[in-house]
């Protein structure tokens, strides 16, 4: 049976790695060399010139993506710690109800979602703006993060808020200094998801900038393509490099995310 399951796990692995290598070789190879009828599966002549061609046009898309994911990330994790803390520790009236509305506001069509928010950002001059972009993934990011900071904080023992509320803490002093060191696991959790989900958008990201300087690097990638269809090693290096932080994260928090998710999904 382990044999099995590692057989399994590494066919899995290289299922997902193939299309990350072939991205990493093609960003590598010179244009005539995407081209040829015959696959080159290593890049022996390779050019790093994709690269600086990536770097070139779309280093200001990047650091508007990051500059985005981590404002959802801040504005996330300040509307959905409290909220799950009160929904499980301060027994927080119709709490049942507003995680059955967080249920609900899940399953709005995003196309909806993005057209309001035009709309308003419109309204609001915030068009064009990393605020208008923060605000919009925030709205998807807040319920997610609450039901998994709601399934860990649930199984927190009562008795240490209680125990910290007899030392003289007030409920924001329990929260910031009893719960959330335990609840590290799923803070972290929700941090990466939503830093995920802001820095994969591209719905929200086409719909509320007009302007190619304001763009995220989804749209930035997406309007680059367009613009040289004849230059893959470009385009695949802009892949690269847009895949980087979030592989970067993925691997120093993976511990963290299976302790985060796993919270919660057995009760005693």
């Amino acid at each position: 049976m382990r044999r099995v399951n590692t057989a399994v796990g590494v066919a899995v692995l290289a299922v997902m790695l193939f299309p990350l290598y072939w991205m990493l070789n093609a960003s590598l190879l010179p244009s005539t060399e995407l081209i040829k009828p015959d696959p080159t599966w290593f890049p022996v002549h390779g050019t790093l010139d994709g690269y600086r061609n990536a770097l070139d046009s779309q280093g200001g898309h990047l650091l508007t993506s990051l500059y985005v994911a981590l404002g959802t990330v801040a504005v996330t994790l300040a509307v959905a710690v409290p909220a799950a803390y009160a929904l499980t520790q301060l027994a927080a009236p119709l709490g049942r109800t507003l995680l059955f509305a967080l249920l609900v506001a899940q399953m709005i069509p995003g196309i909806v979602m993005a057209n309001a928010f035009y709309a308003a950002a419109n309204e609001l001059y915030l068009l064009n703006t990393p605020l208008a972009l923060i605000l919009a993934d925030s709205t998807l990011c807040v319920p997610f993060a609450v039901l998994i900071l709601h399934a860990f904080m649930r199984g927190i023992p009562a008795e240490l808020r209680e125990a910290a509320a007899l030392d003289g803490a007030s409920n924001l002093r329990a929260l910031r200094s009893v719960i959330l060191p335990v609840s590290r696991n799923a803070v972290i959790t929700a941090s990466l998801f939503s830093f995920l989900f802001a820095w994969a958008d591209f719905l929200f990201a086409v719909t509320l900038t007009t302007r190619d300087e304001a763009a995220p690097i989804t749209v930035g990638i997406y309007r680059f393509i367009g613009a040289h269809t004849s230059d893959w090693n470009s385009v695949m290096a802009t892949g690269v490099i847009a895949s980087l932080p979030v592989a970067v994260l993925l691997v120093v928090a993976q511990r963290y995310v299976a302790a985060g998710i796993t919270s919660g999904s057995v009760k005693d």
